[in-house]
């Protein structure tokens, strides 16, 4: 018995049909066939039944699913225990960004990890932060960087790596530019120019709004910084993002909101369970983000 007859077993019984799991396993379907046949003689029992349309399983084959399984999650549990022990990380990993973010230490802490563990893959993907939360939860993304209010996900481990307050920013030409600050109220009766609802910015000025009994006039939206800082130049409203986001641009005066009390989250988030593959990436991300931002 091997652990490639039992992998096609699985296959099988999951796709209930010998093409579709020769194709999912990547071999021929005469090959998976003869494959199943050889382990039904070494067990002394059928597992596959044949007779009809589909490939269902027999009840000999019902019982041996759940111990075929049970093999090659421990088969897999070595490998990755072995391979953590050397130090020779495999696998792939899915990495999320809220879009339109460029954060340079999480280029680095990727790059850092790609010299070190040549043999992993890695993707990168940019969404708003709530679809990469959800995906986070769906094991779908293993590490993503999101926008957050205040509070991280209560279900997944994370760290914030920025906490900012968030800012109003105006022409010098806008009535409001002599002010050093304005309040949530005074917000609200001007036209807004902000990031689209999904994003961590926007949700930060909805519940700040909200603990006031406000509703944000927003006019425009744009789903980069960038965009909402210009729109905000030609005068089509007042941009709210956080401070970092306006600080690097001298056409706007930045006013800080004197009564919003919710910040601006950036973190880190991914899944409890990690693979050996993931552990080493966020290692590579503690020595790249430095501190935590809460002990700074």
């Amino acid at each position: 018995m091997e652990l490639r007859q039992l992998k096609y077993f699985v296959a099988v019984a999951e796709e209930a049909n010998f093409t579709r799991a020769a194709e999912r396993v990547h071999i021929s379907q005469p090959g998976i066939s003869a494959q199943i046949r050889q382990l039904e003689q070494q067990l002394g029992a059928t597992l596959v039944n044949r007779s009809g349309r589909t490939a269902g399983l027999t009840a000999v084959g019902e019982v041996a699913l759940g111990h075929a399984r049970a093999v090659l999650a421990a088969a897999e549990a070595l490998r990755e225990a072995v391979d953590e022990m050397n130090g020779l990380v495999r696998g792939r990993l899915v990495v999320g960004m809220v879009t339109a973010c460029t954060v340079t230490p999480l280029f680095d802490a990727l790059a850092a990890f790609r010299r070190a563990h040549p043999g992993v893959g890695i993707s990168l993907i940019e969404d708003d932060s709530a679809v990469l939360v959800e995906r986070v939860r769906e094991g779908a993304v293993d590490l993503a960087l999101i926008g957050a209010a205040g509070r991280l996900p209560q279900d997944l481990d994370g760290w914030p790596v920025v906490s900012e307050p968030l800012v109003a920013a105006v022409p010098p030409d806008h009535p409001l530019a002599v002010r050093d600050g304005i309040t949530l109220a005074e917000l609200c009766g001007e036209p807004i120019v902000c990031l689209p609802r999904g994003t961590g910015i926007r949700a930060v000025l909805d519940q700040n709004a909200a603990a006031h009994g406000l509703t944000p006039a927003v006019a425009l939206q744009a789903s980069a910084p960038g965009a909402v800082i210009d729109l905000a130049l030609r005068g089509l409203g007042v941009a709210v993002l956080s401070r970092s986001m306006v600080a690097e641009h001298a056409g706007l005066r930045s006013l800080p909101l004197t009564d919003a009390g919710i910040p601006a989250v950036l973190a880190l988030v991914s899944a409890p369970a990690g693979s050996p593959a993931l552990r080493e990436l966020l290692a590579h991300c503690r020595r790249s983000f430095g501190p935590r931002a809460e002990d700074r």
